[in-house]
Parts: structure tokens; sequence; C-alpha cells
């Protein structure tokens, strides 16, 4: 079959397996010719592995100049009846056999990482695997839900609080610009954004590898996060996503002093702004996207994911005699976004944009092909036009 980009809204319903390699091979050609990371952990476990900053963190730590062996853990659909599979599955998959022929070890759990099941896989894998202990964990997982112990599910809300708030987001299957109002989120669902996105499972998977004797000495773990400029404050750190974040923030600081007794660390590492599977979901923040693409690739200072991870475990968490930290302890990958010069650009664009004018005057081609990049299509040198064999693919296991 050939197989061919299909989005509803701003969902992907399709994934090409030859473009997932390829994009998995550009991420490891970059990171070898990058600035290496020194003294970086050795035994990691990534949850949130396949997609996004967890795969890029992935592959920064495996061919990035640590040379680290990797648990991961996704959930992830392979190929069925129902459609090709996941971007992420073949992510896996492509990762794992380059780890393999670098003689790196790269483990991948595909599962629910809010089960009992998958906490008992993981630390099974710590024991056969990294002789019972971590170095590092790296919380990067994006869902919109979270199961409850009843059954039931607390489920995100990504709205504003207190008061409604309007905002634009561009629907990549119609390539166009849509206005839409949010209203305030009920108390319900600020909830349940805070279950879902907050700190609370972070917490609760640390305690129990540090209560399964699952941590080495010198142990550091990282979520990561997201603050924004003033422009994208409304719907984002002043609405439930903003709530859930403060509450990451404190569990970070909360986390470090139960790790004090391992040598250990915690951090929440603020992000720069980047379309992901996750991001172009959130109303407003997509023209902020398009203006921040265009002015930071003039600028000469533009990060995707694989360029922002290598540069966090090179420069900020590692092989530095002390790690450069904010006035709140956070680690600011940002620092790049919020430099005076690009808001004050992002600003004046952001002014001019409109329905009518915003493929023009901000970067959206860059927006959608990093979009279409997300899930293996719009790479030069892949052939599109060739058939695919299904049945060799279900062969694939990650």
């Amino acid at each position: 079959m050939i197989i061919e980009p299909i989005i509803s809204g701003v969902v992907a319903r399709s994934a090409h397996p030859e473009g997932c390699k390829k994009a998995v091979d550009n991420q490891i050609e970059y990171v070898k010719s990058a600035s290496p990371i020194k003294n970086g952990p050795k035994r990691v476990l990534i949850l949130g592995a396949s997609s996004g900053f967890g795969l890029a963190a992935r592959i920064a730590l495996t061919f990035g100049g640590a040379e680290a062996d990797t648990i991961g853990v996704s959930f992830e659909r392979g190929p069925s009846e129902k459609g090709i599979g996941s971007a992420g599955w073949y992510n896996n998959i492509y990762f794992k056999q380059r780890a393999q022929q670098a003689g790196r070890r790269a483990v991948n759990i595909v599962g629910d990482a809010f089960s009992q099941e998958v906490r008992e896989q993981v630390i099974e894998a710590i024991e056969t695997y990294f002789e019972g202990e971590v170095d590092l964990v790296i919380y990067s997982l994006a869902t919109g839900v979270r199961p409850k112990p009843d059954g039931e599910f607390w489920r995100s809300a990504i709205k504003p609080i207190g008061e409604s708030v309007s905002g634009a987001t561009i629907n990549l299957e119609t390539q166009s610009w849509q206005d839409t109002t949010l209203e305030p989120a009920s108390e319900s669902e600020i909830e349940g954004t805070l279950k879902v996105m907050g700190g609370e499972d972070w917490e609760s998977w640390i305690d129990t590898l540090v209560n399964s004797d699952s941590i080495a000495d010198g142990f550091k773990t990282i979520a990561f996060s997201y603050i924004g400029p003033e422009v994208t404050h409304p719907i984002y750190l002043d609405g439930t996503l903003g709530r859930a974040k403060v509450d990451l923030h404190q569990t970070s600081h909360a986390l470090n002093l139960e790790l004090a007794n391992f040598n250990g660390n915690a951090y929440a590492t603020v992000c720069k702004a980047l379309v992901t599977k996750a991001s172009v979901f959130i109303p407003g923040l997509t023209p902020y996207l398009l203006a921040l693409y265009k002015t930071m690739k003039q600028q000469g200072n533009h990060e995707e994911c694989i360029e922002q991870m290598q540069r966090l475990f090179s420069t900020k968490l590692y092989g530095q005699d002390k790690i450069p930290l904010d006035g709140e302890r956070l680690i600011r990958m940002d620092d790049w976004e919020l430099q005076p010069s690009v808001q004050h650009k992002v600003g004046e664009l952001l002014n001019d944009m409109n329905k009518d004018n915003f493929k023009d005057v901000g970067d959206f081609d860059g927006f959608q092909q990093t979009f279409l990049n997300l899930n293996g299509f719009a790479f030069d040198d892949v052939d599109y036009g060739k058939e695919t064999d299904i049945e060799s693919l279900k062969r694939l296991k990650p």
C-alpha cells in the first residue's frame, strides 16, 4: 500500500515507517556532530520515550557522548487491520536497531506508564539489564487522561481559569486560521489537569524506584515544563496547564529534598515552545509558534527537540561544576526563546498576523513540515510513492 499523510484537525491519523526511520537517523546524525555530553549517565529510564522530548533525550544520551543504555516506556500501537500504527511505534523500533548496532542496550516497554503492571516490568528490567540501578529518570509523559484507582479517569482540560480567553489555532487539515474562545475551567477540570499533568505521578514513580532500591548514588531526575512569554500567559501560565506546571515545579523541590539521602537531585526543566503532538492542541499558541519559528530561524538560534536536549545534557545537567538554575531552581532551556531581541520581533509579527496573512507573516511552512516530520512525512530523501509491505511491518517488534 501507499501511505499518505492523513490529518484530522491537528491530529495525524497515519505515519510513515521509512520516514520515522529517517527522523531517528537525522537526530542521531545531529548529536554525533554536536558538542558532546561529558560525564553523562550510563543507565537511563525514560518515561514517555517514543517521540518529542523523550525520544530526543534518548537519542542524545545514547549517541551524543554519554553512550548511555536506556529503558524507554511508551504507550504506542503497531500495525493492524485498523491502520498502519503510530509514529512512536516505529520510532521505538528504529531507535533500538540503531542503538544495538552501536553496542548500546535499548529496552522498550510498551504499555500504560500509569499502570502497576508497567512499573513492575520497569523494576524487573532495571534488575535484569542495569544491575539494579538507574542514574537518571526522565519524566516526559504527554497524555490527556490518567486512570483513577476505581477504573474511572482523570481528564486534562486546556482552559483558562477565572475568565474566558480568546485566541487562534491553525487547523493543519484545512490550513486555516480559526478564532476560538475558551470558557473558564470548572473546579473538576482544574483538578483533572493537575492529576494528569502535575507532579503527582512523577513523584509516585520516583518513590517506587526508591522503595525498590533502584536508584544509584548521585541519581538525577528531570521533568519537562513550559512557562512562555507574557503573550502566552492567559491560556498557558494563568490557565489549567500553568497550574499543573506550578505543581510540577513544586514537586521537583520536594523530590530534591527526598533524593538528598542519595546525593541525588530533581529538576523541572523549562523548555522552549516547539511543535509537538501535544502543543498543537493549545489554542492561542500556534500563531505564537509561527512567529517564534520565523524569528529564531532568522536570528540563527532556532532549536527543535533534539538540539534542545543535546544542549541540556551537554551544557546544563552534566559536565558542569554547578548546574545553572534560576531563582526558583528551574533549569531554563527557554533562555534563547525569551531573549528580548527574540520577543520584540515575535511581538511585531503577532501584531501584523491575521487569518489572511498568517502563512506569509509567520513560518507556516516550517510549522507544517515539523508536524509532518513527527509522523514520518515531508522528508526530501524518502520515496513516498513506494509500496509499503504491511506484513513485513507486522513482524517488527519494539
